[in-house]
């Protein structure tokens, strides 16, 4: 019986940490959100989610809490369809 593939985030435990020490945010709901998200989520996400989730990290705290509270859409570079998938599990955890 074969192994599953791990994803390159999943198998390294600096990424991970990264990934939860920029979610970290100066909005308080955001922070929230991020860190809610994470702590049910983090184990399962693929690479391309990680992907998405950092585009969505380099954004300014309003930008971010106006895309996951669907005030606003993706634009520009984080127009992308993975992005979007990724927003739509934020917005329903």
């Amino acid at each position: 019986m074969t192994e599953p593939n791990r994803s390159a985030h999943q198998s390294d435990p600096a990424n991970r940490a990264r990934l939860r020490w920029r979610s970290r945010r100066g909005l308080l709901e955001n922070d929230i959100i991020l860190t809610r998200f994470l702590d049910a989520h983090e184990t399962e996400l693929t690479d391309e989610e990680v992907d998405a989730f950092t585009r969505l990290l380099d954004l300014s705290d309003n930008a971010l809490m106006d895309l996951v509270l669907a005030r606003k859409e993706p634009e520009g570079e984080v127009d992308l369809p993975h992005v979007h998938a990724l927003l739509q599990r934020l917005r329903h955890a």
